[in-house]
């Protein structure tokens, strides 16, 4: 498997720190806030669980934009070949 050379932009890895810090953000959101964060170094890479709760969410009309947008993130941390 190749070096995943991707890393979260630091707009996303403050939305996933706020998004951490917030008592009202849900379980899921802040389960894709840490996979956003631990992106934050180049030699991490989403993992398939991950991917698929990421997957999930970007499918379902009843997660926020904001819940959306970190999935979107961990999606495109995706170290696969298109």
């Amino acid at each position: 498997m190749s070096k995943n050379k991707k890393t979260s932009s630091q707009e996303k890895i403050t939305q996933a720190a706020q998004t951490l810090n917030d008592k009202n953000s849900s379980q899921i959101a802040k389960k894709l806030a840490g996979s956003v964060l631990s992106q934050a170094d180049s030699s991490k890479q989403t993992g398939s669980e991950m991917e698929a709760v990421a997957s999930k969410v970007l499918q379902s009309p009843k997660y926020s934009e904001d819940t959306k947008s970190l999935a979107g993130s961990v999606l495109s941390q995706s170290n696969k070949d298109c």
